[in-house]
């Protein structure tokens, strides 16, 4: 939860609610959504959100015109991009066999950021490289997005291998860890530039400064976020 309101807190500064009446709202909005999941009552999820979207509206009426449409459409908007999306980091880890699978979030992520680098470097120096999103991330080739992918998958295979011996009832664990963790690469890449896309729209360099080299939690978790909820979907279906 803590990762989840820090990276919230990035997001809101972004259009200065981050210490605000409506930027509140959201922290207490992913608070409340963190307690349900604690107490196993995600069902209410639904009522959640349609209480937090009461609250804020009544604060932009109640205080208009104190907030702009944008600082009210960022503060719903974090909310699901941060708290929802990185909650599902818990929720893989609450399956069977969690603790094993939870690393695949890690691993589609980051090793893909790594091979997709090394791939696309490389490739650059010899054959040449085609642009992944070229106004977006000139430095992104479809060829390093093409070598995160298969990285991702053969060390998820590996991975599956090791691991394997320590997860009962699960039927070709290289095969199937490989493929999930294959596909959160496929995921991983969406949200790294979809976090570029935002920075870009506000004309800012980096979320925050929290780690170094790096920049803030959404600098560094950025294809996190999306590929926690899609290993949580595919480990419930495939395993």
């Amino acid at each position: 939860m803590e990762v989840s309101m820090v990276g919230m807190t990035e997001l809101y500064k972004i259009l200065h609610v981050d210490n605000k009446l409506i930027g509140f709202a959201g922290y207490a909005a992913a608070a409340g959504y963190y307690a349900l999941l604690f107490v196993q009552k995600e069902q209410y999820f639904l009522y959640l959100c349609m209480g937090f979207l009461i609250l804020v509206m009544a604060i932009y009426v109640l205080t208009f015109p104190r907030y702009q449409t944008d600082q009210i459409l960022l503060v719903f908007f974090g909310f699901f991009y941060v708290a929802v999306m990185l909650a599902h980091l818990y929720k893989t880890r609450m399956l069977e066999h969690g603790g094993y699978i939870v690393w695949l979030i890690f691993l589609s992520s980051w090793v893909c950021d790594t091979f997709a680098y090394c791939v696309g470097m490389l490739c650059n120096k010899t054959l040449g490289t085609h642009k992944l999103a070229p106004k977006l991330s000139p430095k992104k080739s479809i060829e390093g997005a093409v070598g995160g992918v298969a990285g991702s998958l053969l060390l998820g295979m590996l991975y599956g291998y090791l691991a394997g011996q320590h997860m009962e009832g699960i039927t070709s664990p290289a095969l199937t860890l490989g493929l999930i963790c294959g596909a959160g690469a496929v995921i991983s890449q969406i949200g790294d530039l979809a976090a570029s896309a935002i920075k870009r729209n506000y004309e800012i360099k980096d979320y925050g400064k929290l780690i170094p080299g790096h920049g803030g939690i959404l600098d560094r978790f950025d294809s996190v976020i999306f590929t926690a909820p899609i290993i949580y979907f595919l480990a419930e279906i495939m395993m």
